[in-house]
């Protein structure tokens, strides 16, 4: 989830939720280049990984501009300190910290600028495991949701995250490659796009609370819907679910976050409002920082679905403009072959027996458009 777009969702919202006709919103400067702060102190053996942004003008093409050259530690109330390492693109992160789960932990931020940014100190939290990560066939598609539960009835307040990753094919296979030169024969062990590996990453807020329950039991808590005719239950399907147990003041932040940003749709629904997080500009305190930090373990679990365990409902509609087999080219000179294929707009596919090529345009033969051809390593 990036909390650098959720937010400028708000800030749209915000200006916007109460009119009724367009306008271009007169928007302070002080509204943009706030600091985002993003990410989780780790207590447990995964790493633990911190992204800092700024936000940008509601008009600004560029949805997130990170910070760079910043200095980032994690500081224990014991004064111990832990430097991240920044990866670029304003991620800072480090392996294992072997952090101690019963103490408290704060970050420590220091921009380019020499402005320094603190947040609260906050305890960690350590969540319980998944019991299972489930799905169900329903009339509007494939439900997959999650259980859990805490037998010590101490985590009460969850958050969680996923990915999906699934395989898809094109449309048409290409074995054949033009060089720039030349059309030749294409290593399909080096150079395939026909197979291909599709990823998302969670966008929404997913909260699930049993504070008013006797038992600390979450059952079937909804994660994500997938239609029936969607690309990642073409053939094979999985998702790796993310759970955090939250302090009480972590899971307001995200039920204001979560308000703001997901039930806006009438002048009848809450109106937005401000977002209070526990990070703050050390002689400034004043200053707006958006952002909540929370330290603990993360439990994961990964479950696959393959496309003969669901019903014939459930099928993958072909793209309307890859149903026309590829046609055939037959260059006249080299410089018609090079005018056809050097855009790489469209890409032979085979060879044709009347002569030429079969071709086709790259949005039917080259999967890697929309994925990935690099096997993750978890794929069975």
């Amino acid at each position: 989830m990036r909390l650098s777009y959720i937010l400028k969702f708000v800030l749209i919202a915000a200006v916007l939720s109460s009119c009724k006709e367009r306008f271009k919103p007169d928007v302070l400067q002080t509204n943009s280049n706030l600091l985002v702060v993003e990410g989780f102190i780790n207590t447990g053996n995964d790493s633990t990984i911190i992204t800092l942004s700024r936000t940008v003008f509601l008009d600004d093409k560029q949805a997130i501009k990170p910070e760079a050259g910043a200095t980032v530690m994690v500081e224990s109330e014991t004064n111990e300190t832990y430097a991240l390492i920044e990866k670029g693109n304003g991620v800072y992160g480090a392996p294992s910290l072997n952090l101690s789960a019963s103490k408290k932990y704060r970050l420590k931020i220091k921009t380019s600028t020499n402005t320094n940014y603190l947040s609260d100190f906050v305890s960690a939290k350590e969540s319980p495991p998944i019991d299972d990560v489930t799905w169900k066939i329903g009339a509007n598609g494939l439900q997959i949701a999650v259980n859990t539960h805490d037998e010590t009835q101490n985590s009460r307040y969850y958050r969680w995250e996923y990915t999906d990753t699934w395989i898809f094919y094109a449309p048409f296979q290409s074995v054949l490659m033009f060089n720039g030169v030349e059309v030749v024969e294409r290593n399909l062990t080096t150079h395939q796009i026909f197979q291909c590996w599709g990823n998302y990453n969670s966008s929404t807020i997913l909260l699930g609370s049993t504070a008013k329950l006797e038992k600390d039991v979450i059952f079937e808590s909804p994660i994500t819907l997938i239609d029936h005719h969607a690309e990642r239950l073409g053939e094979k399907y999985s998702i790796l679910v993310k759970q955090y147990a939250l302090t009480k003041e972590a899971y307001q932040f995200y039920e204001q976050l979560k308000k703001n940003t997901e039930t806006l749709g009438s002048i009848f629904d809450a109106q937005p409002s401000e977002i209070k997080g526990n990070i703050h500009n050390e002689n400034v305190p004043d200053e707006p920082v958006l952002g909540y930090i929370s330290a603990g373990t993360v439990q994961q679990k990964r479950i696959f679905i393959v496309k003969k365990d669901l019903p014939p409902s459930f099928f993958l509609k072909k793209n309307p403009r890859c149903v026309r087999p590829p046609f055939v080219v037959i260059p006249k000179s080299q410089a018609e072959l090079v005018g056809f294929f050097a855009s790489g707009i469209n890409i032979p596919i085979d060879y044709a027996p009347e002569g030429g090529y079969y071709s086709s345009g790259r949005e039917c033969a080259d999967c890697t458009l929309t994925g990935t051809n690099k096997r993750p390593s978890f794929w069975q």
